[in-house]
Parts: C-alpha cells; structure tokens; sequence
C-alpha cells in the first residue's frame, strides 16, 4: 500500500465550499490530515431558475458556506475548520493563516484554489450581443478595468501573497517541508470569450514556477494543475454533450478527478516534482 504521508499534516484549501475545494479537502482529510476551509459566498441566482447544471446551478453552489463540508469531515473523524473571507483584500492573507494556526495549526500544505470568473472579451459592445455566452455559458461582456482588476486580484494577486505568506512563516519556524498547489486551467495561455480569466491564471503559472525556484531549498515544492472542463455545476447537458467527444477519455471531469491530481502532488510519492504544469483534463490538452 502506498502512504502518501499526509497523516497530520495541515493543509489550507481556498474556494473550499463547493466542487474542487470541497473535493479536496475531503480527501486530504480522508488521509489523516487536519483541513483549514476558506470560501467566499457570492449571490444566488434569482429564484425560480433552473437548478440543473448549469450557470443557476453553479451560483447556488457558490452561495454555500464550507459548514456542511466541515461538518462531514469532523463526522467521519476528522479535523476541519473554515472561515469565510474575500481573498481580493490583501488583508485577509495574513488574519487567514492567523486563523488557520490557532484552529488546526501551521499551514504544510497551501491549495490556492479559489477563482473569480466572468466572461469578458476584446470585442466591442457593437459586436457582442446581448445573447452572446462564453464556454460556461455566461454572458459575454466587452473588457473594463474592474473586469480585469477584480480577475488578477483573486486569481493572480491573492495567490501570490498566500505564497509569500506561507513561505514566510514556514521559513520564520525552521520548517523543511512544505506543499503548494495551484489550480489553473488548460486556457490559460489564450482564452477567447474569457481572457481575463485565462490571463490570470496565466500569471498564476508563472507565480508557480518562480515560487518553485525559490522555495526548493526550504524544501517547498510548488506545482500546478491545469484543467480542461470539469463539472463543478457550470456545464449543463448542452454544454457536456458538446465538450466531451473533444476528451479522449470521452468524458468531463469530476472534482474528485482534480482533487486525487492535487493530492497527489502533496504526497510523498511527489516529493521530487515541483515546478510543473500537471494537466488534468482527459487529454482535453497534449501539450508538446
């Protein structure tokens, strides 16, 4: 049997109320690892939408707390904490992991999870309709300053303070082990309908790298896991029926399927991969 070593282990998953934070969390815990949840809840959708997948579905899973996450964590045994905070301040970074340490301890292992997504666009208004919807099936919009701020803010920004933060503290105890792994997507190098978000993400990878660079001597590992479509409540029947014959695998992702990529990364068996771009997406992606 293979022990990946996560057994006490504390890990910290951002965006964790819901699909992949909440898959994740749940299998570090299923390891013996104690987990820190933090989540932001955005606004439902209006009532009486579809609650199918979807984007009315995919809103109502973003309204949820991390709570009953935690709750099934601490039920089946294990250690779970949460706390919700807006990572697009920096001054939730530090009060984050001040939280994390006084709840279940100095962070191991750090899961830069959370996004912040809304379709935007190079086109101008006159081109874009009021009908037109990216891959997910929001509606398209024309590129503002806010519309680019508040993607780098989660996406890029956010991450790269929780790393810097992580790396300070790990440094300031004398610790020799460490895991990050960041959540990007297979669009990052150019994504058409949706470019601020996969610019973000872009710089997110090489926030990855970097961190991987500098941090390997405090033994620190940082990876990436890049994704091709995975059901997180977005994609409805039209969108699945239309994705998945473009998977060689011929399905899309679960949240599981990411999570067991993620876990793996922190695991013992990783112990010598860092600065890598893991693609977790069927084949969805080949790079060369």
């Amino acid at each position: 049997m293979i022990d990946p070593k996560l057994r006490d282990k504390v890990v910290l998953v951002t965006g964790a109320n819901h699909g992949i934070g909440a898959a994740t969390a749940r299998l570090f815990a299923a390891q013996g690892a104690a987990v820190f949840l933090t989540f932001l809840r955005l606004p439902p959708a209006p009532p009486g939408e579809p609650r199918l997948p979807g984007r009315a579905f995919y809103l109502a899973q973003q309204a949820k707390a991390a709570d009953e996450v935690a709750r099934a964590i601490r039920e089946g045994g294990g250690r779970a904490a949460t706390w919700e905070a807006d990572l697009a301040d920096p001054a939730t970074v530090p009060a984050l992991f001040d939280r994390a340490e006084a709840t279940v301890g100095p962070v191991d292992v750090l899961v830069n999870n959370a996004a912040h997504c809304e379709a935007d666009t190079f086109l101008p208004r006159s081109v874009v309709g009021a009908d037109d919807r990216a891959a997910g099936g929001t509606p398209m919009r024309a590129i503002t300053a806010e519309s680019h701020d508040c993607h780098f803010a989660v996406n890029s920004r956010a991450a790269a303070l929780l790393m810097a933060e992580y790396a300070r503290r790990h440094v300031a105890r004398g610790a020799r082990w460490g895991r990050i792994v960041n959540v990007s997507t297979d669009g990052a190098s150019a994504f058409p309908g949706e470019i601020s978000y996969g610019a973000s993400k872009h710089a997110l990878e090489s926030y990855s790298r970097a961190a991987a660079s500098e941090l390997g001597r405090f033994g620190v590992t940082v990876n990436a896991v890049s994704l091709g479509p995975v059901q997180t409540g977005w994609i409805s029947p039209e969108i699945e029926a239309r994705a998945a014959p473009d998977i060689p695998l011929g399905r899309i992702g679960q949240p599981d399927d990411v999570a067991d990529a993620i876990v793996f990364l922190a695991s013992e068996q990783a112990r010598w991969i860092t600065g890598q771009l893991l693609y977790v997406g069927g084949g969805h992606v080949m790079p060369l």
